[in-house]
């Protein structure tokens, strides 16, 4: 490793020459790469870890560019898949770092896979019951994991270390209702509140990741910045000895299914597909079988039809976001029409 490129930031007390390394030989874990995350990637990547396993589902659209720091036009007219377009810019950025960037849904059925190597989880998620999981997740490995949230103007964030800080089930018993809680989609958001968000959750991994846990900021922060106050709360709680997960152990979102499921994205007009079972042909060879029925067009990774008024981009291992309906059953039958499944 060259230490010159990190010189700055081994010259803040706090890291060091020692920090440094410590930071060199770690390895971090990130879910998703939308506001939050590619802010996130960037910083983590800039600072030197070791490795950065980032995992996101989504493409890259043109409403993402304003606050979606890693992404450019090109990408938004590609519709590359957010896991494409960060890994190529992470890797100019900062060729030192092991870059690996999974275009893929997590789910009870590969989130250890994912994360079983890291030394801590960043979320980046977009939506509550993925932070469950990676709640679940970072209990089971025995790793912290730092949530953070946005919208609006407002934004969250928490640093939970098992066993020594309330966990998310903790602080919040159960997801909120689909549908409770604004979105991005519906409720806006401004790029300075995801930036904040993710530098403050940045800070605190690299805290943890230089072994000075005594620095941590404890307690759930919430940010308001327009107009601009700060509440901390539970600033000195500890786990609560009630919680089924943390104490209990009663993992039951990393527990869940792994059958065929669709959701709809984030209020967003799309509906997300995952198949039981990956597909028996490449991008490939469905693209030929595919033009016949509507517009075709395969990139790096993705394919992407127009088709009876609707837009299926899907992934090599079947997956499929379908956009243009915010109904799961007209996306499951036409996913079915096309593909058998």
């Amino acid at each position: 490793m060259t230490l010159e490129r990190y010189s700055r930031q081994i010259l803040f007390p706090g890291v060091g020459e020692a920090g440094q390394r410590k930071i060199r030989q770690a390895t971090v874990g990130l879910l998703g790469l939308g506001a939050l995350g590619s802010t996130l990637a960037d910083l983590m990547t800039r600072s030197g870890v070791g490795r950065l396993v980032a995992v996101d589902r989504d493409i890259v659209e043109p409403s993402n560019l304003h606050r979606q720091t890693l992404y450019t036009q090109a990408d938004a007219d590609a519709g590359l898949p957010k896991a494409v377009a960060a890994r190529k810019r992470l890797r100019e950025i900062n060729p030192d770092v092991d870059i690996e960037c999974l275009s893929l849904d997590l789910g009870p059925d590969n989130a250890l896979d994912v994360f079983e190597e890291c030394d801590l989880i960043l979320d980046g998620a977009d939506g509550f019951e993925t932070r469950y999981l990676l709640n679940d997740v970072a209990i089971h490995l025995g790793i912290p994991w730092i949530y953070g949230a946005c919208v609006a103007a407002r934004g969250m964030t928490a640093t939970i270390i098992p066993g020594a800080t309330p966990c998310l089930t903790c602080l919040f018993p159960e997801p909120p209702p689909p549908g409770s809680q604004e979105t991005c989609e519906t409720g806006g958001v401004i790029p300075p509140v995801a930036t904040l968000v993710a530098s403050l959750q940045a800070t605190e991994a690299l805290k943890l990741l230089v072994g000075d846990r005594p620095s941590l900021r404890r307690g759930l922060l919430s940010i308001e910045l327009w107009p601009f106050r700060t509440v901390l709360i539970g600033e000195s709680a500890l786990p609560s000895p009630d919680c089924p997960a943390c104490q209990g152990r009663k993992l039951r979102f990393l527990a869940g299914s792994a059958e065929s499921r669709s959701a709809r994205l984030c209020g967003r007009n799309v509906v997300q597909i995952v198949p039981r079972e990956p597909l028996g042909r490449s991008l490939r060879e469905l693209a030929p079988r595919l033009e016949s029925l509507g517009r075709v067009r395969t990139m790096e990774g993705v394919l992407h039809l127009e088709i009876d008024g609707l837009t299926l981009t899907l992934f090599p291992d079947g997956r499929a976001l379908v956009r243009g309906t915010d109904d799961p059953g007209r996306a499951r039958g036409l996913y079915s029409r096309l593909f058998g499944s």
